[in-house]
């Protein structure tokens, strides 16, 4: 069975206009009716950096997980966010941005790729310390556009690091949707064989065309969890064609049924969170004031 993260955090983070608390929670809500693992939510970073996202602890709040098995997953762009998302005991997951591109880290963070190791280790005792799991996205986990170092050993290299701190679930991410089969399969099967107790998923990048191979050989080499979000919005802002987005969820589960490992999920309820992700994601969409302009 293929073990899916729905990540709605992705597809709005970009988003132009300000989607309205209200909305975000009521469509996730929908979402967590339909059975995913795990629901990458909302991220806990600078409202300057990311001003979509203000209000996650706002739609934290109005979150029904009385009847869910879904699993809470947010993003986290240093400590202070960790420890901020470490306050809310019902998120499961804390998610870190750890590139193996040195140009990228410091672009994305202000920082080196050593002292973003340094905030993985204090991340990594903080959630010991509350109970909650540290998912580690290695990004430009396929190549990047500085010249700097990658190959299937890179993310090796990075990987016993992550071990050594006890991180068991590692996410190789295709930050500019760089990625191809040639890529993407030694470098699962490299590490799926070297980290057995690791559980590595695939959050991809593609265009319309692509995803099947992407997935087919991410798949073929071993990996069973994915990331993707309906409609495939959001994803790529670096990527040189602008088609790249999101991996739908839609065509995971379509490789899913074609494999035989689709995920058991309420098909009513998909159904539901599909309507709404069609009401949400749609030009124009209704311009209400951000967070950051009604003074919160």
């Amino acid at each position: 069975m293929l073990h899916l993260t729905e990540c709605p955090r992705d597809a709005m983070q970009g988003w132009p206009a300000f989607i309205p608390t209200e909305e975000k929670t009521a469509y996730l809500n929908a979402l967590l009716g339909v059975g995913f693992d795990v629901l990458d939510f909302g991220s806990f970073v600078s409202p300057k950096a990311i001003p979509q996202l203000a209000d996650t602890a706002e739609v934290l709040a109005g979150l029904d997980l009385s009847q869910t098995r879904t699993q809470l997953l947010a993003i986290v762009a240093n400590l202070r966010g960790a420890e901020t998302a470490a306050q809310h005991p019902e998120i499961r997951y804390i998610g870190f941005p750890l590139s193996v591109s040195e140009t990228f880290q410091q672009r994305n963070t202000n920082k080196s790729i050593a002292q973003a190791l340094d905030d993985v280790t204090r991340m990594q005792e903080l959630c010991a310390r509350t109970g909650q799991e540290q998912v580690v996205y290695l990004s430009m986990g396929f190549g990047n556009p500085y010249g700097d170092p990658w190959s299937p050993g890179v993310l090796g290299e990075f990987t016993q690091r992550l071990d050594a701190l006890a991180v068991r679930r590692v996410a190789l991410s295709d930050t500019i949707g760089a990625s191809t089969p040639a890529t993407i399969g030694p470098a699962f099967r490299e590490l799926t064989a070297a980290f057995p107790h690791i559980q590595f998923g695939a959050h991809l990048h593609t265009t319309p065309q692509s995803w099947r191979e992407k997935v087919q050989a991410a798949y073929e080499a071993g990996c069973r969890r994915f990331d993707g979000a309906l409609g495939g919005y959001g994803g790529c802002p670096m990527a040189a064609d602008q088609l790249t987005g999101n991996m739908p969820t839609e065509r995971l589960l379509e490789f899913a049924r074609e494999v035989g490992e689709e995920p058991v999920l309420l098909t009513e309820a998909l159904g539901a969170a599909l309507e709404l992700n069609q009401r949400i994601f749609v030009e124009p969409h209704p311009l209400v004031p951000s967070p950051k302009e009604r003074g919160n």
